[in-house]
Formats: C-alpha cells, sequence, structure tokens
C-alpha cells in the first residue's frame, strides 16, 4: 500500500513539473541582438516586403528619393512582423536601392539590437552595407553602423513612419 501511494505521488509530482515546463517559452526573447556580417548574409532570399520604383519626395536625397529611375527593394529576415505594432529584438531589414545606369548602388541596412542601445529611437542600429551583405567600413576601417549613423539621419527620418521606425509594414 505504501509501495502504491509513493508510486502515485511521484507520477502526480511527474505530471505537474511537465505541464508546468511544457508551458513556459522554450525561447525567450533576446535582451540584445548585436549583428555582424553574418547578420545579413544571402538577405535576397529573405522575404521581399516591398519594391518601390521611382522618385520619392519625402526621401529627398537618402536612398536616392529623387532619382526617376531607381528602384527601391526591401527585405525582411524570417519574414519578420510587428507585434503589438513593436518589433521584437533581433528583426533584421536590408534596403536596397539601385538605378538601370548603375550610378546608384546602395545598401542600407537596420537592426533592432534592444538593451537600450538607442533608446530615443526604440533600440534601432543602423548599417551601410555591401552588396554581399558584410557591413561597409570608412577609409579608416571602421564599421560604418550605429545609432547615430549619417549624424543621426536614419533615426530623424524613421522617427516619423507609423510602425516602429519601418516604412515598409
Amino acid at each position: 500500500m505504501k509501495k502504491t501511494k509513493l508510486f502515485f505521488a511521484a507520477i502526480a509530482i511527474f505530471s505537474i513539473a511537465y505541464t508546468t515546463q511544457s508551458c513556459q517559452d522554450p525561447t525567450p526573447e533576446p535582451t540584445e541582438f548585436i549583428a555582424d556580417n553574418s547578420t545579413f548574409a544571402n538577405f535576397t532570399n529573405w522575404e521581399l516586403a516591398a519594391t518601390n520604383v521611382g522618385p520619392s519626395p519625402s526621401l529627398g536625397a537618402a536612398h536616392a528619393g529623387n532619382d526617376s529611375t531607381v528602384t527601391r527593394k526591401i527585405y525582411y529576415k524570417d519574414a519578420q512582423a510587428p507585434v503589438d505594432g513593436v518589433y521584437p529584438v533581433g528583426t533584421v531589414i536590408v534596403k536596397h536601392s539601385a538605378n538601370p545606369a548603375g550610378t546608384v548602388a546602395e545598401y542600407t541596412g537596420m537592426v533592432k539590437r534592444g538593451n537600450s542601445f538607442n533608446p530615443s529611437h526604440n533600440d534601432w542600429e543602423w548599417f551601410m552595407l555591401e552588396s554581399n551583405g558584410n557591413i561597409a567600413t570608412d577609409s579608416s576601417g571602421a564599421e560604418m553602423r550605429g545609432a547615430n549613423l549619417m549624424n543621426g539621419m536614419c533615426n530623424n527620418c524613421h522617427s516619423v513612419a507609423t510602425t516602429d521606425y519601418s516604412f515598409s509594414k
């Protein structure tokens, strides 16, 4: 009788532990995501969320917004979508701007870094990229990335987007 009670008690404890464990999120959202060259690899195979052709007066000179022949393609890694209007930490977006004459070939990226990296601008980090997805470097060899890339121009323009600094979705 005592062994039976112990057996059923053990099963009950195991069942409670199993149920409690299975209800927990196995992959909690990271608190910080620091991008590297591998982050942007093969970006042309990601979800193509938007293709915009021609001038865009709201862009001004950014992303060749004043070029009537430019095509801008916006890619989202893992087809990431906002949750309640906010993109989760680790969201990666790449924009490729190009024109047929080859005078425009610009690759830019934005990553939701988190951990109060850029707290005034929802923790987004901005990037200039090479065509292969590597983070571009300036003439001194420093990576072209950061909260205030282009003297804060990225922050200022994207702050008016309706969905967490993204104009595309």
